[in-house]
């Protein structure tokens, strides 16, 4: 192990010190309870999951679809700023009738965009840093309405130079930033072997960040007073989520951009019992791509994997449904599977790609990535 990793060990182990929390970035505020970062995960016995009180019997979740455009590289702090100004906007419509939601979720890049062609300086260059300017803004609005703001976004972090990270921030009602989630994976060999996504996500440095913050924090589940939370930005991975519900997740918030299967949304649901919603952009007038390319569907899944809410229009729009979390709580238990039947299957199962390729090297752009991955895939 080298001296880096030895501090960080040291710095992460120190008593009464860092929480996990504030050991993912997160502002020293946010921070309810620290503890030390745990090497195993703990799964209750019985069915039943942690939790925190809830303030509230009922409440309402709200869907920002919003357009998605991609900062001008050569006046970012400009239009970075432009793109967080129209998301603010957004919030306050959300609440210009009156009570709005009680959490207002929106899609995968609201203030960065997602551009086509750049380069691993380029995300660097428009990726926010959380806390921030940014965070700092969206959390008065959290504060000023008294709800949850989630949102993902390209970020920087100063633990991890020069790594183009994708996380969604869930901002609590009084502004604290509560959960700093990475994106777990990004799915390889999906565009030919020509290019792949360089971003980097916990799977591709999966033990640095496992000894940096604990395997508990792989798959992080937030309590707070209007239910479990958990966020996502994977698409097509449903053991990902299985293991979110076993966790305690009751209400699982999925980012997109660029569009997503409705099925896979509303099968989360369906197969573990939970409230799912997914948040796509809008169409996304200045976009490099065409305007309306898989747009709309942003959608709210019940436990039983019907639709409470889907968007009607591909523009950009709120789709809100009430969450019935009490009674939901009082019924509610982990999901039912039989491990004992298939766990041998997937503990002799050889992914197609290793974990923690972006350990040693970071690609510099999609073209870079598809070359350097070419020949990292283990299947013949």
């Amino acid at each position: 192990m080298n001296q880096a990793a030895l501090s960080r060990r040291a710095l992460l182990g120190a008593a009464g010190g860092i929480g996990l929390s504030a050991a993912l970035g997160v502002s020293g505020q946010a921070a309810a309870a620290p503890t030390a970062p745990k090497a195993d995960v703990s799964v209750s016995p019985d069915g039943r999951y942690p939790v925190a009180p809830l303030a509230k019997e009922s409440w309402t979740l709200g869907v920002a679809q919003a357009r998605s455009i991609p900062v001008d590289l050569a006046r970012v702090e400009a239009s970075r700023r432009e793109n967080l100004n129209h998301m603010l906007g957004l919030i306050d419509a959300a609440f210009a009738f009156g009570g709005g939601p009680d959490l207002l979720f929106f899609h995968e890049f609201p203030i960065t965009g997602f551009g086509a062609g750049w380069t691993r300086q380029d995300v660097l260059k428009v990726a926010i840093e959380i806390p921030g300017v940014e965070t700092e803004a969206i959390a008065k609005k959290a504060r000023q309405y008294g709800t949850y703001v989630v949102f993902g976004s390209y970020a920087r972090d100063p633990d991890w130079p020069g790594h183009a990270l994708s996380i969604t921030t869930v901002i609590g009602p009084d502004g604290r930033i509560l959960s700093r989630g990475w994106k777990a994976r990004n799915i390889k060999g999906a565009f030919g072997g020509e290019i792949e996504l360089f971003t980097t996500t916990i799977y591709d440095v999966l033990d640095r960040f496992v000894e940096m913050y604990g395997r508990d924090a792989i798959l992080p589940v937030i309590q707070t007073p209007i239910g479990n939370i958990a966020t996502s930005s994977v698409q097509r991975e449903p053991e990902l989520f299985r293991a979110l519900a076993i966790k305690g997740a009751e209400v699982i918030l999925r980012t997109a951009t660029g569009g997503f299967v409705p099925a896979d949304i509303a099968a989360t649901s369906l197969y573990n019992s939970v409230y799912t919603a997914v948040s796509n952009n809008a169409i996304s007038p200045g976009s490099p791509f065409f305007e309306d390319t898989n747009a709309g569907g942003s959608a709210i899944y019940g436990p039983d994997g019907e639709a409470m809410a889907i968007a009607k229009s591909p523009n950009e729009t709120l789709v809100t449904a009430r969450i019935p979390i009490g009674a939901f709580r009082a019924r509610h238990r982990q999901p039912t599977i039989h491990p004992q039947l298939y766990m041998d299957v997937f503990n002799g199962y050889t992914p197609r790609f290793p974990p923690n390729l972006f350990d040693n090297y970071l690609p510099s752009d999609v073209k870079d990535a598809g070359r350097y991955l070419r020949d990292k895939g283990v299947w013949k």
